[in-house]
């Protein structure tokens, strides 16, 4: 699928383990223009990475097998640049500073409104470009 006009050819990567949620963020996301890689397992989620060195991903954080910070942990270690959105239920404060101190771009809770959401993807991809071309402020 071609990136809408405007949008730059990306591909945004989605780890959750609930398959719905999953599904219904993947098609927003390609209505947008988006491609989108989806994954229910942070392993799997985490050998991709590794091989592909993506550039937005979007994680939950209540999953088995390892949580969303732990996942966006071992994703600093692989791909440092790599933009972290996150977005989750878990409405916890210590959880949302974690994440932020771990360098996510964002912070969403579900059920996030679909124009904030994509705005947030907009938002990583530029930060993404920015600092591919040398333009950030470090």
């Amino acid at each position: 699928m071609a990136a809408a006009p405007g949008k730059p050819a990306l591909t945004v990567c989605l780890l959750d383990d609930d398959a719905s949620a999953l599904k219904a963020t993947s098609r927003l996301l390609r209505s947008a223009g988006w491609q989108v890689e989806a994954f229910l397992d942070p392993v799997a989620f985490l050998r991709h990475v590794q091989a592909n060195r993506s550039r937005v991903v979007v994680i939950d954080i209540r999953m088995p097998i390892m949580n969303g910070l732990e996942v966006q942990s071992r994703l600093r270690e692989l791909s440092p640049s790599t933009q972290v959105i996150v977005l989750t239920s878990k409405d916890d404060p210590s959880v949302r500073s974690q994440a932020m101190d771990g360098g996510a771009s964002a912070f969403f809770l579900k059920p996030v409104r679909d124009e904030e959401f994509l705005a947030g993807i907009e938002s990583a991809a530029s930060e993404d470009e920015q600092s591919r071309n040398g333009n950030h402020q470090g």
